[in-house]
């Protein structure tokens, strides 16, 4: 009998190992069940089993009959572990590993994989450089490839770990140091590695894969290219690479999630019913196994934002808080979302009261939040609680430019006391922290020239000494200083003044020149001299320079312009000047009524009007001396200013002439 049950196993191991060879696991499957009925100890047949469950992507079961059968399944580390993987309980297949005495070779490579999962970067590249340090097989560039993907992601972490040089002589490779290029922020040099990687794609896969195959493979790169060129700012090109990809229905949910993400960033707040169309997409369920949580955040956060374009209120503040629930540190962007749509519906208050009380609990944004605040409040029209909370800033309220906003509330609401003392302790804490902030004279200038227009020459000082020290060369600062001083303490800005330059009286100066540059009055009064032009002592009559002066001299020596029927032998009348009206001579119309003489002027009038306007009369009233003492004198005009006379031109008729 037992040889008869010894014969039976050997037979069923012996079709039980066909058909593994041959690939056959759902009959191999079969056999390991029956050796298993007939004997229930068999601990390779129950291998057999786990070892079919996983070739057939049967990990529930297989890890069902793994918890079901612990005697037979104590050696079977690495396929529990697997199952637990594969089943997407990462955390779960970690402790299954550590219950391990040692790792094998096997093992080491499934911990690197679950440490990848569980985006625990640092421990997987350790394992990982672990692994190539002591194996040498065929699987070399599957590892290098997996390690230069854990480069990348800590490239994209921050991650200050020295970084080795990897070959880039395969399409994975070339693709995954783009990655640790974008990581970096070097997209002109990521876009050169895609299309490499693109290239060396094509080439590798044309021989035992069709067109479509190779479309499909290429997607995810041309995906990352599309990124790279939209960080660029290059947006018209990625959205058409995006179009081209999503067009191609790749296989890969998370490839069609990041390109319908990317795509709803370009739209903005134009065609949202696109973007709604895109946001479905990127937010299918089971995507979370599909993408990092660093992918999964930012999908999370567009999706608020897309509901604030499309004015959904309530939506928004509901994803917003959830958001903030399931990302912690995305507590800031939720309350910056939140408020500005609380300002949309008319709640701008509310929405500053919302982001004052958030931004003690997101002290890493509390600058960004405080601002934004005010800005709100600003718009409300509320200069005193702007000013209110700029003031509360801490450290960041002595920034030049929260001090300038500062400066500019207080002085819009005439309140310059308030103004100065900004700058007064901007300029106190500055000199007392000794804090680098880049080029402060901008500041230093403004807070001297503010407090010596507003009379405060003490504080303008500590302004300018400052400014001084800053630029110690500077004559125009030095010179502020002095006058600055002279105002408290003359002593100190007599010794000061000593640095100033001496002023040199000795040098001719042109007079000519000067009166004939331009300055302040325009050039109507600039005084218009002409080039004197002296003849040598050697020249004659008849040189160019003699025919110039003589030339000149002819011009002021002629004679003005004569009236036609003018007779040198008769005196000319003293009243030719005069407007015929006041001649002597003039006939004057009498009133019919009245029986007096009309003036010169509008009907009515009474007689004597044009006395009003005689010049003659009007200088002997305005010489008569003022009844008040202590009015100014007016001094007296040497002449009659002479008036340009404005020629008019007469217009043109339509159909005539001028």
């Amino acid at each position: 009998m037992a040889t008869t049950r010894e014969s039976n196993l050997s037979a069923l191991y012996v079709e039980l190992n066909r058909f593994g060879q041959n690939g056959e696991y759902e009959r191999a499957l079969k056999t390991a069940n029956k050796i298993l009925q007939q004997f229930p100890d068999e601990e390779k047949a129950f291998h057999c089993k786990i070892v079919c469950f996983i070739q057939l992507s049967r990990f529930q079961d297989g890890l069902k009959a793994i918890l079901n059968q612990p005697k037979l399944s104590s050696e079977l580390v690495f396929e529990k572990a697997y199952c637990q993987y594969r089943l997407n309980l990462p955390q779960d297949a970690l402790k299954t590993l550590n219950t391990a005495a040692s790792l094998s070779l096997k093992l080491k490579e499934l911990k690197a994989q679950i440490l990848y999962r569980l985006e625990r970067y640092e421990e997987c590249f350790d394992v990982y450089r672990d692994i190539i340090k002591n194996s040498t097989d065929e699987y070399e560039d599957e590892r290098e490839t997996n390690l230069t993907a854990v480069v990348a992601n800590l490239c994209i972490e921050g991650s200050n770990r020295e970084i080795p040089q990897l070959r880039e002589h395969t399409y994975e490779l070339a693709y995954n140091s783009s990655c640790q290029l974008v990581g970096q922020n070097q997209y002109t040099e990521a876009e050169k590695k895609l299309k490499l990687s693109e290239r060396l794609c094509r080439e590798s896969l044309e021989e035992d894969a069709t067109e479509e195959e190779i479309e499909d493979e290429l997607g995810i790169i041309k995906v990352q290219l599309a990124y790279c060129l939209q960080m660029l700012g290059r947006e018209k090109e990625a959205q058409s690479i995006y179009t081209a990809a999503l067009k191609q229905k790749p296989n890969d949910a998370g490839l069609v999630a990041i390109a319908s993400n990317n795509m709803v960033v370009i739209n903005k707040d134009q065609n949202v019913f696109d973007s709604k169309k895109k946001m479905k997409n990127a937010t299918l369920e089971g995507l979370e196994h599909k993408l990092t949580s660093r992918q999964r955040k930012y999908i999370a956060l567009n999706h608020c934002l897309l509901a604030l374009y499309t004015n959904q209120g309530e939506q928004c503040q509901q994803m917003c808080e959830n958001l903030v629930v399931t990302y912690p540190d995305m507590g800031a962007e939720a309350a910056l979302i939140r408020a500005v749509q609380l300002t949309k519906d008319g709640k701008a208050r509310e929405a500053a009261a919302l982001l004052d009380e958030e931004s003690k609990q997101h002290q890493e944004k509390k600058l960004e939040m405080k601002l934004a605040a005010a800005q709100l409040l600003l718009a409300e029209g509320d200069r005193k609680e702007a000013c209110q909370i700029l003031q509360n800033l801490g450290e960041a309220t002595f920034k030049p430019g929260i001090i300038s906003a500062l400066v500019t509330l207080y002085l819009a609401d005439g309140s310059r006391d308030s103004a100065s003392k900004v700058l007064k302790d901007a300029v106190d804490w500055y000199r007392k922290n000794k804090v680098s902030t880049g080029d402060l004279g901008t500041l230093w200038r403004q807070a001297a020239d503010f407090h010596l227009r507003g009379g405060e020459p003490d504080v303008a000082a500590k302004s300018l000494e400052e400014l001084l020290r800053i630029n110690p060369g500077d004559r125009k600062t030095l010179a502020q200083l002095v006058v600055a001083y002279a105002q408290f303490d003359p002593k100190k800005a007599q010794a000061l003044s000593k640095q100033l330059p001496q002023l040199d009286f000795t040098q001719a100066t042109d007079v000519d020149a000067l009166e004939t540059s331009s300055w302040m009055m325009g050039p109507k009064v600039i005084k218009k001299t002409v080039a004197k032009v002296e003849p040598s002592p050697s020249s004659k009559p008849g040189t160019p320079g003699n025919e110039l002066i003589q030339k000149k001299k002819a011009k002021r020596k002629r004679k003005g312009k004569l009236p036609k029927n003018y007779d040198p032998n008769v005196t000319p009348d003293p009243e030719r000047w005069l407007p015929r009206h006041e001649r002597t001579g003039y006939r004057r119309k009498k009133d019919r009524r009245t029986n007096k003489d009309v003036g010169k002027g509008t009907q009515g009038a009474a007689t004597g009007i044009s006395d009003q306007y005689d010049i003659t009369k009007m200088q002997r009233q305005q010489s008569k001396a003022s009844p008040n003492p202590n009015s100014p004198v007016q001094p007296e005009s040497t002449g009659p200013r002479q008036q340009q006379r404005k020629v008019q031109q007469k217009k043109k008729k339509k159909g005539g002439k001028w």
